[in-house]
């Protein structure tokens, strides 16, 4: 996950040589069905639980069901996968700071969450808290951790360059694992943008919290989709923008809604 590399340290005025841990980078190639797909640069761990939690959120697949075989070797992943229609047009590559190509926002073909998940506000707190104590953020600063967790706690947490791909992780690592997504919500140290929103939805993970800010598209997404959006959650607060009824704790006291009225 992280290297150690010279560089020019210049600390109030002295300058000397140093050693500055890094955090790594690198590509992976995904075909499919013998096509060139994507080619995603990230941290170079958990690439299974990427590609396929990244088939799912992109929707290229729905489960692991439609993936025949998948065989990794270095930075190259080659998938076989049963509907190879939905892969036909090449992707761009996937950067580590911004997400894949998804187009949207057609709602006849955005997918609806299904699920009757309620989180209690501090559990959300809680979440947020074990996802940012990272070895490799404190010593690199460069990493990205996304959590999923559940009824009975902390299912994963994965780390990547990138928060879309921390993001696939998490996704593949509950897949592989059998996890009921519609009974877990995840947490992510980095922004939600709308394609962040759409793996969850695409994924059905009910809710998706962030130490980060959010984008208005990302707002209207949730909207359409059924997520549970928060951001903002830091210290004891939280601010949470669609579907606030899965969150226990957020109800407005009567006698603000009577003054709202």
């Amino acid at each position: 996950m992280m290297e150690d590399r010279s560089c020019l340290k210049i600390d109030s005025g002295n300058v000397a040589y140093g050693e500055c841990s890094i955090a790594k980078e690198a590509p992976l190639s995904i075909s499919i069905n013998g096509k060139q797909y994507v080619t995603a640069m990230m941290s170079p761990l958990m690439k299974r639980e990427f590609v396929i939690g990244h088939l799912v959120s992109e929707r290229m697949v729905k489960d692991l069901s439609e993936i025949e075989s998948m065989e990794i070797e270095g930075n190259t992943a080659k998938v076989v996968i049963t509907n190879p229609i939905r892969a036909l047009t090449s992707r761009k590559p996937i950067v580590s700071g911004c997400g894949g190509s998804s187009s949207f926002l057609d709602g006849a073909k955005l997918p609806r969450i299904s699920s009757d998940l309620r989180v209690d506000g501090a559990r959300i707190l809680e979440a947020m808290r074990a996802i940012s104590v990272s070895e490799v953020h404190q010593s690199t600063g460069g990493i990205h951790s996304v959590g999923l967790f559940g009824c009975q706690g902390e299912i994963c947490i994965c780390e990547d360059i990138g928060r879309h791909n921390a993001l696939d992780k998490a996704i593949g690592f509950g897949i592989i694992n059998k996890i009921n997504l519609k009974g877990a919500f995840a947490v992510s140290t980095g922004r939600i943008s709308s394609d962040m929103a759409l793996k969850c939805a695409s994924a059905g993970i009910p809710l998706l919290a962030s130490r980060g800010a959010t984008t208005s598209l990302a707002i209207t997404l949730a909207e359409k989709t059924g997520l549970t959006l928060v951001s903002f959650v830091r210290g004891k607060k939280m601010n949470i923008y669609t579907n606030s009824w899965r969150v226990v704790g957020s109800e407005l006291d009567p006698k603000v809604v009577s003054q709202l009225a």
